[in-house]
């Protein structure tokens, strides 16, 4: 039974898992050419565990692997999908609304209603009108992997949704885009909002990192092209291009936009974008700006930086085993990025880097970037799949669940207005004890105890402070929470940190999850109080009963924080409408 859910399946009736999508023709194609980009075709047989993957070499994201074993026709197909009953919108809503009433009440985002796949969700907050929210997400309605946005304009109360304008995008070697990943959002100072993601076509080698744009007064309702010209609003094309590459041999990763919103900074409503950029050998963080409002974008430069002293494997010197860049932009305009490194000798023992622009200096320069340093070690030595659960062969696994562990890739940082910094993660440093330590999903057992951690550096970046395990297993007992996210508020007085959540009931050992809320008051002795924000616990996507989603919550959730200090949270939620075991966008706030 090993690994028998990853092996190859050879095209499948993608009917059923798809409908009358592109992918039913593009599978025969891959099938009979094969991945046209190596850097791809290398990624999915790691995945699937043809290939052994070196120890220093990061994983593609999910949202791009997905898209892979989509099109390849691995993913089986099976009952256990189709509700009891279909979902029916709603009258006055603006599509196939739920809420989970409760206390902090669980509010649906996503309003299709196909029961195909959200997961991996991003928020942001209009600056100039707090009401105003933007989310978005992995999405599947119209195949598999896409990318959807959301609006609220009542703080989140009520959404309408939509896919983004990136389909008439066409690719350096003549396709048009047809899938896209990792989707992010950014508001500036005068309130417009900027939406990206990476787009490619299965069938190609050719991809892109793009950004669209909402003026102010639309708030996110729909997207046009950044360049200014008459009517703009209503043209989907040019799109904002971050990234373009025709050839074979590079994939571009994992991207997140932020625009400086700060009014009295010296470079306000400049956007900024970090992302990976694989090739066939390694993988470092690159940087690319915006100065006119997503229309045109700097070349991009390399930014994760040299140091041998941090980076020593195999060779000391380069940073450029990298995976999950997360940017900020500091009160003063300097910005951070930090990311995730396994340029380190230890198997299972990597670590997470920043490096920063002072606003001072003009960030398209590589010579304009410090660093890079450590701020601790990232432990990822979780049990490996392939597992019945679902767990990947080429991934790492917290049994009983066969969700990817994406520890690279929910690394967050955060600035409050004094310049000092927060980061946070989680990993396995405390985990590796019996029964959960085989190594092997498909024979460890639970309890696995991952763990939360911050650390705090109040000289920007230059040094940090010891890790603080946020949910110890001395309170909680030995159990899993893993793919945080964080955001603290500009009085530096509340780090909130929302994360995923094994330690309620018996979901140690059922695979149920939650996801807990903890705000931090980051003293000398830090305070921690915690709120449970889902109201009931979200059941295990398990292959058994919903093979096409299992193994997948996206490689992280979002948490921003309003000038109150209240907290948003989006996050994938697999309590399906109408009894239903499938994946949606939930939110929810709580008062501060």
């Amino acid at each position: 039974m090993k690994g028998k859910l990853y092996r190859s399946l050879g095209p499948v009736a993608l009917s059923f898992l798809l409908g009358a999508t592109l992918f039913g023709s593009q599978t025969v194609s891959v099938a009979k050419r094969g991945l046209q980009n190596r850097v791809l075709a290398k990624q999915l047989a790691y995945e699937t565990g043809k290939a052994k993957r070196p120890k220093h070499v990061m994983p593609l994201s999910s949202g791009v692997i997905y898209t892979l074993l989509q099109a390849t026709g691995q993913l089986k197909a099976g009952v256990g999908t189709v509700p009891r009953s279909r979902p029916r919108s709603e009258p006055g809503t603006q599509g196939c609304q739920n809420v989970f009433a409760g206390s902090p009440p669980n509010i649906r985002v996503n309003q299709d209603c196909s029961l195909r796949r959200q997961a991996e969700e991003v928020v942001a907050i209009n600056p100039n009108n707090e009401s105003n929210l933007v989310a978005g997400q992995n999405d599947s309605r119209i195949g598999f992997n896409h990318c959807g946005y959301d609006w609220s304009f009542d703080g989140g109360q009520t959404w309408g949704d939509q896919v983004p304008p990136f389909w008439q995008f066409q690719l350096l070697d003549g396709h048009t885009s047809d899938a896209c990943s990792d989707p992010t959002a950014t508001f500036d100072a005068e309130g417009n909002v900027y939406v990206g993601g990476i787009i490619f076509n299965v069938v190609s080698p050719a991809n892109a990192v793009v950004v669209a744009k909402s003026n102010a007064p639309i708030g996110g309702q729909f997207y046009h092209s950044p360049l200014v010209q008459p009517f703009q609003e209503y043209r989907n094309v040019p799109l904002g291009v971050v990234a373009n590459d025709p050839g074979p041999d590079i994939f571009n990763d994992k991207e997140f936009i932020v625009a400086d919103a700060d009014p009295d900074s010296p470079k306000v409503n400049n956007v900024y974008a970090t992302w990976t950029r694989f090739s066939l050998t390694n993988s470092p963080i690159y940087f690319s700006q915006s100065t006119d409002g997503g229309a045109t974008w700097s070349p991009g430069i390399e930014i994760s930086g040299n140091d041998p002293t941090v980076c020593t494997f195999p060779v000391p010197g380069p940073c450029d085993q990298d995976q999950g860049s997360h940017p900020i932009v500091g009160p003063d305009g300097t910005i951070y990025v930090a990311f995730g490194n396994a340029n380190t000798p230890g198997v299972g023992i990597n670590q997470i880097l920043v490096v920063k622009c002072p606003a001072s200096n003009d960030c398209s320069l590589q010579s304009s970037w410090t660093g890079p340093v450590k701020i601790n070690d990232l432990i990822d030595n979780h049990p490996t799949g392939p597992s019945d659960e679902g767990c990947p062969a080429g991934r790492q696994c917290l049994p009983p669940n066969g969700y990817r562990v994406p520890e690279f890739t929910s690394i967050t940082l955060s600035v409050d207005s004094r310049s000092t910094l927060y980061a946070t993660w989680s990993d396995f440093r405390n985990g590796f004890v019996p029964p959960c330590n085989t190594g092997d999903a498909q024979t460890s057992e639970p309890p696995c105890d991952n763990d939360v951690f911050f650390s705090v550096s109040k000289d920007g970046g230059a040094t940090w402070g010891p890790a603080v395990n946020v949910a110890p297993a001395s309170k909680f007992g030995p159990s899993a929470q893993w793919q945080p996210w964080s955001a603290v508020t500009s009085d530096g007085r509340s780090l909130w940190i929302a994360y995923y959540d094994r330690s309620y009931g018996n979901c140690e050992f059922d695979g149920c999850n939650d996801i807990t809320l903890a705000r931090v008051r980051p003293t000398a002795n830090p305070i921690i109080t915690y709120t449970r924000i889902t109201t009931s616990s979200m059941p295990n996507l398990t292959p058994a009963n919903n093979p096409v989603q299992a193994g997948f919550l996206g490689d992280y959730m979002w948490v921003a924080v309003d000038s109150t200090g209240r907290p948003h949270i989006v996050w994938a939620d697999t309590r399906g409408l109408n009894n239903t075991v499938e994946e949606d966008i939930y939110y929810a706030t709580v008062s501060p």
